[in-house]
């Protein structure tokens, strides 16, 4: 039986088969592989696009069962049209039929492994035809084609939304050239590079708006239900579709290391990374199926040697449990669970880089969130403008005019409020910053700054009790108003925190802002907030809860976080955050949004869940099926429908995982 670990869900060692492999070679092509489950076979990998029968017909499990199938009912008409023939047609027809598969448990065996489903089953065919049994035979050998062939239509369903994903980027561009616009490949275009994407078109790379403002569906990656505005300065994703309007782009990354090949490389990657629980099992299984081999010798031998029981009863009831004994639904019981889970979080915007962190998922009780550009959007907005002796239109007109140029957060905020109002900016000159502080300059010959606020400033202590930092604008030694601005929360962020108390998650918020920034918003999502923290302060506090026996979840975006996610039992970037936080995470939300951190646990949980299933699926069957084989009740034919029912089964379970 052809297992799901050998159709994309892990990644065999060149010790496994006597022969390299590059698991990120081309999908085009045909592998030899062994696995510790023994299903050493050929097989192929769909390609981008299509269908997953005709993928099951290029590959062969299709053909063979066909073929199969066509052999032994052509075998059962010639036997009733000319029974002088004997069972000479149903042996031809079996013969045939199980070459293929007689040839892939020959070359297991040389690859070191006598105890793939192949070689068993070759033995167990050859053996019922000998004593014989040969309709059974031919019958067990057409149970096997077909249940090959409806395991490798399931396992083709979880790799199809990856392949899916993969071909989304358009393989050509617009790109701006000397003279206007140029077709040229995808693959081609390089960070600088400005392309121009029209309405209802597909955005070939990643990269920043330079010029229109459109909706992008971007929900073929990040599951994002509604277009998304995009104007000027606003980052787009390859892959994704444009809207009505016509943008255009500055290209930010190659194509090789776009958001979508990030996703598939890291997807793939996580496939062919074993999780703890796949290790065991797999070490389990290179035990038990020389064990069940043992146990079948024994049953088809000790009993007519010692009791003088008939040869060929045993002989039939040994071959029986030789293929119930098949570990394949044992061992794939978790890289079909893991892959399927992995290739839906990736389908909705939830990367998960491997099956660990899907089991460490699984049991986080524990979930602590950066704040700044985490829990809240990362870009301050001015909230109020407080005159004191000038007014609203000329404390945003200086503020505007000090502010152009600077890249500060709350100097962005003062100019885009001022734009938003349609306030003019004053032309300031000898404009300085002051770090920690703000900026000074000299508008129309006086001295003009607008400084943070200090701290035993009454005016603007209720603002401050809001979660809102502020800074007054001074001109000539007098305080002419104040600016608030704020970092507001994500749409989001109460109803993700709610999501995790719900899955019986503590939740907290450890930032390096001030305790009166932070504690606001921690109450007004129901958090416990940890105010002040540097690096190595949100390292130590993670530290500590794991000290206490808990499962912690760090979530950041920002440099300052990455000890943190290294740390943690897992590590979950927020999409836009930096490469250093998406790198050192073992997780990460595509497109930001503080549900996802829920959604990621409980899909984990859904996996795990499911693997324990699918062991018990696996082991009881053939429990019950060894008793009833070495009881005489059962044969040949239903020890071959019990491993491929319980390895489609088991299969059928774990794709349970890929809705939505």
């Amino acid at each position: 039986m052809s297992c799901l670990c050998c159709q994309g869900f892990t990644t065999p060692k060149e010790e496994d088969c006597g022969r390299g492999h590059d698991p990120h070679g081309d999908d085009h092509h045909d592998h030899d592989h062994d696995h510790g489950c023994g299903c050493g076979h050929d097989h192929g990998h769909a390609v981008a696009g299509e269908g997953a029968l005709a993928a099951l017909w290029r590959d062969g499990p299709g053909k063979a069962a066909v073929f199969a199938a066509v052999a032994v009912q052509a075998a059962v008409v010639a036997g009733r049209l000319w029974p002088s023939v004997g069972d000479w047609p149903l042996l031809l027809a079996m013969a045939a039929s199980l070459g293929p598969v007689a040839r892939r448990g020959f070359a297991a065996a040389r690859g070191g492994n006598p105890f793939s489903i192949e070689a068993l089953m070759t033995v167990a065919a050859v053996g019922a035809a000998v004593i014989g049994a040969v309709a059974e035979a031919a019958t067990v050998v057409l149970l096997f084609l077909l249940g090959e062939c409806l395991e490798s239509l399931a396992a083709g369903r979880a790799q199809a939304g990856i392949r899916r994903l993969a071909a989304l980027v358009p393989r050509t561009a617009l790109r701006e050239a000397s003279g206007g616009v140029e077709t040229v490949d995808a693959a081609d275009l390089a960070p600088g590079d400005v392309i121009v994407i029209g309405a209802g078109e597909r955005i070939a790379a990643d990269g920043t708006v330079i010029g229109g403002d459109s909706a992008v569906d971007e929900s073929p990656l990040t599951g994002e239900s509604l277009p998304v505005a995009k104007g000027t300065d606003d980052p787009v994703y390859a892959g994704t579709v444009n809207g009505e309007g016509t943008l255009r782009v500055r290209v930010a990354a190659a194509a090789s290391e776009s958001a979508i090949s990030r996703v598939v490389a890291l997807v793939r990657e996580a496939q062919a990374a074993k999780a703890p629980v796949e290790r065991v099992i797999a070490r389990f299984a290179r035990i038990y199926t020389p064990a069940v081999v043992g146990v079948a010798s024994a049953v088809a031998v000790l009993p007519p040697l010692l009791a003088g029981q008939p040869w060929e009863d045993w002989i039939y009831r040994g071959l029986a449990l030789l293929l119930i004994g098949c570990p394949c639904a044992l061992v794939i019981s978790t890289p079909a669970a893991l892959a399927s889970a992995l290739a839906a979080g990736a389908g909705r915007g939830l990367l998960i880089k491997s099956g660990a962190a899907v089991e460490a998922l699984a049991r986080v009780d524990t979930v602590a969130f950066d704040k700044t550009g985490t829990l809240t959007r990362g870009r301050p907005r001015v909230t109020d403008v407080v005159p004191l002796v000038a007014g609203r239109a000329e404390i945003l007109s200086l503020a505007a005019g000090l502010a152009l140029g600077s890249s500060h957060p709350m100097a962005r905020a003062v100019a885009a409020r001022a734009a938003e109002d349609g306030v003019a900016a004053a032309q300031a000159e000898a404009v300085t910053a002051i770090p920690g502080r703000g900026l000074t300059g000299r508008v129309a010959g006086a001295e003009v700054g607008f400084l943070a606020a200090g701290e035993d400033d009454e005016t603007v202590r209720p603002l401050r009790a809001e979660g809102k930092t502020v800074s007054v604008l001074w001109r000539g030694g007098v305080a002419l108003g104040a600016v608030a601005a704020r970092d507001d929360l994500r749409a989001d962020a109460a109803a993700g925190v709610a999501r995790l108390k719900s899955l019986g998650a503590r939740v907290l918020m450890l930032t390096g802002d001030s305790p009166q920034a932070a504690e606001p918003l921690a109450r007004e999502i129901g958090v416990e907030a940890r105010a002040r923290l540097l690096p190595e302060d949100k390292l130590g506090a993670v530290r500590a809860l794991q000290n206490a026996g808990a499962r912690v979840a760090v979530v950041g975006d920002g440099i300052n976080d990455a000890p943190a996610l290294a740390a943690a039992d897992v590590g979950i970037a927020m999409g836009g955050g930096t490469d250093v936080a998406l790198e050192t995470a073992d997780a990460a939300s595509l497109h930001g949004h503080v549900a996802d951190v829920g959604e990621m646990i409980g899909l984990a949980r859904r996996a795990m869940a499911t693997i324990r299933a699918n062991i018990l699926i696996a082991l009881g069957l053939k429990s019950l099926f060894l008793i009833t084989t070495v009881a005489g009740v059962t044969g040949l034919w239903p020890a071959v429908l019990a491993d491929t029912g319980a390895t489609v089964l088991v299969t059928a379970n774990a794709l349970r995982l890929l809705r939505r």
